[in-house]
């Protein structure tokens, strides 16, 4: 049974060993395993030593224990016997003093002088381990009475509330820095080179068979003059790719296929186009597409001697 228990420890810290190493090792979708075959080699080894070198101490203790005169088993026997016995020793004093139990040849010390038809009742101590924990709930109970009845301590739906609203503040705060965690309405406008070619990138994967290379159009609308079916700007575009276009037709979600962040690199791409010359433009269609954040123009005409003169001034929209 020793040696049983040994081969179970030894299989049990092989599984460990092999648990260490998938949780450690970073081999992707595949498993440490699979990536470093060699492991299994080793580990097999490791294995097949271990439990040989078990077997070899049972033999030998065996070999030893029979090579013994009577009398030295005996004493060996006896040694074992006591040693077992004292093994667990500790544990089985403690669970006794939890009891509190008189033993049974003490019992007559407790019994009462109650007897129903030759029944009689033991006077047994409560045991320790409940008797504690009484005192310690009614020690519980003054402490919750003054901290929630006398101090007004916050009650279980106030710190509920209380947590929620911290744990979406850090969520918003978080928003804020991930990157890969924006939507249409906290999404900005890239202009840092390598989103430019990421989006890029994207666009030419995944674009092209409807918009074409240049964004002229084809299947799809025209992407780099100022009319869009759904709205342009930054927020509209990412919104398109993300959602889809109109009901029925038009462009497929594309939010399964992109992650957020792919989606705002190929929409601040799209918008890097405008203004460009396509090769074959296709003919605008929606409407076109006035930026309400943007500057707008203001003309006023002064009439002069030399004629009329034109003023054109820029002015900022509040929206």
């Amino acid at each position: 049974m020793k040696r049983l228990f040994s081969v179970l420890r030894i299989l049990g810290l092989t599984g460990l060993a092999v648990f260490l190493a998938e949780a450690t090792l970073d081999t992707g979708e595949s498993s440490a395993f699979e990536s470093y075959p060699i492991l299994w080699l080793i580990l097999a080894v490791v294995v097949i030593i271990a439990i040989a070198i078990e077997v070899s101490i049972a033999s030998l203790e065996k070999v030893l224990y029979n090579s013994l005169k009577p009398d030295a088993k005996l004493k060996y026997d006896e040694a074992i016997a006591k040693k077992q016995a004292e093994k667990y020793s500790w544990w089985k004093k403690t669970y006794k003093k939890l009891l509190d139990k008189k033993p049974l040849e003490k019992e007559e010390e407790i019994i009462l002088d109650h007897n129903y038809d030759g029944i009689r009742e033991l006077d047994n101590n409560l045991p320790p381990w409940w008797l504690y924990g009484f005192y310690a709930s009614i020690i519980f109970a003054f402490v919750y009475l003054a901290k929630y009845h006398i101090f007004d301590g916050a009650t279980q739906k106030e710190e509920y509330l209380q947590e929620v609203a911290e744990a979406k503040a850090a969520v918003e705060e978080y928003k804020k820095n991930a990157k890969g965690l924006v939507d249409a309405n906290t999404v900005e406008l890239l202009t840092a080179d390598e989103d430019i070619s990421a989006g890029k990138n994207t666009f030419e994967a995944n674009c092209i068979a409807c918009h074409k290379v240049d964004a002229g159009g084809g299947i799809g609308p025209n992407l780099t003059d100022d009319y869009w079916i759904l709205g342009g700007g930054i927020k509209n575009v990412f919104h398109t790719i993300s959602e889809g276009g109109r009901p029925g037709k038009g462009m497929v979600s594309w939010k399964t296929e992109l992650k957020p962040d792919q989606i705002a690199q190929v929409a601040s791409y799209v918008l890097s186009l405008q203004g460009t010359t396509p090769a074959d433009p296709k003919e605008p269609q929606g409407e076109l597409w006035v930026d309400p954040d943007a500057p707008v123009e203001s003309t006023e005409v002064e009439k002069t001697e030399e004629g009329v003169k034109v003023i054109i001034e820029d002015s900022q929209t509040e929206k």
